[in-house]
């Protein structure tokens, strides 16, 4: 009994940490993306390798904050988009779209510029430029999930087709 146990909580610990589902949905990890550590509120995380010329790579967050949490499809886009200013410290420009995909409801968003929202308490009031936010919002039948993919321009050009791999992935369990 005592064996069975531990491997029980040894499956559930490996399934929060490799975790690739979340909502009643599952998804497919693009080849070379890095799975990160377990983290709050996160379904998953991937690192992604900095392109030639930057010298940061970029992160792809999902994260899943129960049913009917997390706020909505537009509190969350304007979130994002406020995120980013443009030249002269203007709103930067946005591409909202809204698709279905697998029967899934996606909204995404694409914008660039400075991006502030770096973060962790080493980030308030900071701004980095030149950087993009690739983001979706999946609706799934347990709840939204979020995803998250920032960093500098070129790597994000550089991973544009696997971050579209990785949503084309997304489906019901």
């Amino acid at each position: 009994m005592r064996k069975l146990i531990t491997l029980s909580l040894l499956c559930l610990f490996a399934t929060a940490v490799f975790a690739e589902s979340a909502a009643g949905l599952h998804w497919t990890a693009p080849a070379g993306w890095k799975a990160g550590p377990a983290q709050m509120m996160r379904a998953a995380t991937y690192a992604v390798a900095a392109a030639a010329g930057d010298k940061m790579g970029a992160e792809c967050a999902l994260y899943y904050f129960g049913a009917g949490q997390g706020g909505s499809v537009q509190a969350n886009i304007d979130r994002w988009k406020e995120q980013f200013t443009g030249p002269g410290g203007k709103p930067a420009v946005a591409t909202v779209a809204k698709r279905t995909l697998h029967a899934i409801t996606m909204t995404t968003i694409d914008v660039s510029g400075d991006y502030s929202g770096m973060g962790g308490p080493m980030a308030v009031g900071k701004t980095v430029p030149g950087y993009r936010l690739l983001g979706a919002i999946v609706e799934g039948p347990g709840g939204n999930i979020f995803v998250k993919f920032t960093g500098p321009l070129k790597t994000m050009a550089a991973s544009k087709a696997k971050y579209d791999l990785l949503l084309a992935s997304f489906a019901k369990d």
